[in-house]
């Protein structure tokens, strides 16, 4: 059973390492070296018969804990969590000292209490993550979830076993045996695995997606994301009859900043924006990269007064943001429009608000016109 349970672990260590030599998914990462301490674990258990088998025991738990907790790091990663090294490390090295204090005459249950508790308690955080993987991921993680708990269930039943029974109980060498072990691991590898695919091409999938999306110096939403997204939502306010309102924001004198203080501070520039947009606006909002230095701003059901404090605020913290030295971040120009006014389409909606921002700059720059 050891034999098969080897050969299946290498099998989809080598197909996960492919994987992620192609994705670069940390996802992929963390699984490959659960597989990996795994796979170790199991080549150290067979060290018994030889004459390293005094590090047998030790380093067969301490590295099947490793892999453990390689998957609840894992599952943190699909929630962009990081996991401190220290933690990883932390319990096989408790597992593999347990197991050197603990002598047993056949090393056959050697810190077996300690191994137990720790393989039940990294399963136990790995289905906490996966419960708390928001609803619209990719379903995948149910399967996942369903073979976390029961190798949980699986492992706290050992330790209770032998706890009460001790290490010589019949009930223990039957059901709890390395054997059986070896034999729900196996069954379980190949089910997680087809899930772990299904979930590492739902990250690729959405990465692509944010980048085909997203602009890449802001943040924002790219000029194409923008309008799709934005002409969904005047659609479904048309309908609801409540009203829209566009902002078309331009940073004055961009030029400026880039022939004074160079390309990298007027990047800064729209960085501080970007983030003044964000700490802004409300979640129903919309706002996108239109293109340079002018940016777009949807308001769903806002007034061209509502729409003229959003951009009053928006200022406020871009002047409010720290900034390079010898940089003074610029003032900001915004065109307001809205759907009594503009029109029904977004095209108008933009349109009418480009005059208004036109205005604006006629007027003095550093401030917000309505289209009238």
């Amino acid at each position: 059973m050891k034999l098969a349970l080897a050969v299946v672990t290498l099998t989809l260590w080598v197909l996960f390492l492919g994987s992620y030599r192609r994705t670069r998914s940390l996802y992929s990462a963390y699984w490959c070296a659960a597989l990996g301490c795994w796979l170790a674990g199991n080549v150290a258990y067979w060290l018994k018969e030889t004459d390293w088998g005094w590090a047998s025991s030790p380093l067969g738990n301490a590295l099947s804990v490793a892999g453990a907790f390689g998957v609840w790091a894992g599952f943190r990663s699909l929630r962009n969590l990081g996991t401190p090294l220290w933690l990883l490390f932390a319990a096989p090295a408790v597992t593999a000292s347990a197991t050197v204090i603990e002598t047993d005459p056949d090393g056959a249950w050697q810190g077996g209490l300690v191994y137990f508790a720790l393989m039940a308690t990294g399963m136990a955080l790995a289905a906490r993550e996966l419960a708390l993987l928001k609803s619209r991921a990719s379903q995948a993680h149910r399967p996942l979830l369903v073979v976390a708990a029961v190798l949980v269930a699986y492992f706290g039943c050992r330790i209770v076993v032998y706890a009460v029974a001790g290490p010589d109980s019949g009930v223990l060498h039957s059901y709890f045996s390395p054997a059986v072990t070896c034999l729900l691991l196996i069954m379980l590898l190949v089910l997680v695995s087809f899930s772990m695919t299904a979930l590492n091409n739902h990250q690729l999938i959405t990465r692509l997606n944010e980048r085909a999306t997203r602009d890449g110096l802001t943040g924002l939403l790219n000029r194409e994301a923008f309008m799709e997204l934005a002409g969904q939502e005047l659609a479904a306010l048309q309908t609801a009859g409540r009203s829209a309102a566009v902002v078309l924001a331009d940073l004055d004198h961009f030029k400026s900043v880039n022939d004074t203080h160079g390309h990298a501070a007027g990047d800064a520039a729209i960085r501080a924006f970007a983030i003044a947009c964000k700490g802004s606006l409300r979640r129903t909002d919309l706002v996108g990269r239109y293109g340079g230095e002018e940016f777009v701003i949807f308001l769903p059901g806002a007034d061209e007064v509502a729409a003229e404090t959003i951009t009053t605020e928006i200022s406020r913290r871009l002047a409010a943001a720290p900034a390079p030295d010898g940089l003074e971040f610029p003032t900001v120009s915004y065109g307001i429009s809205s759907t009594p006014i503009a029109g029904s389409t977004l095209a108008q909606l933009i349109h009418t608000a480009d005059g208004a921002l036109y205005q604006a700059k006629a007027a003095g720059r550093n401030r917000a016109f309505t289209a009238q």
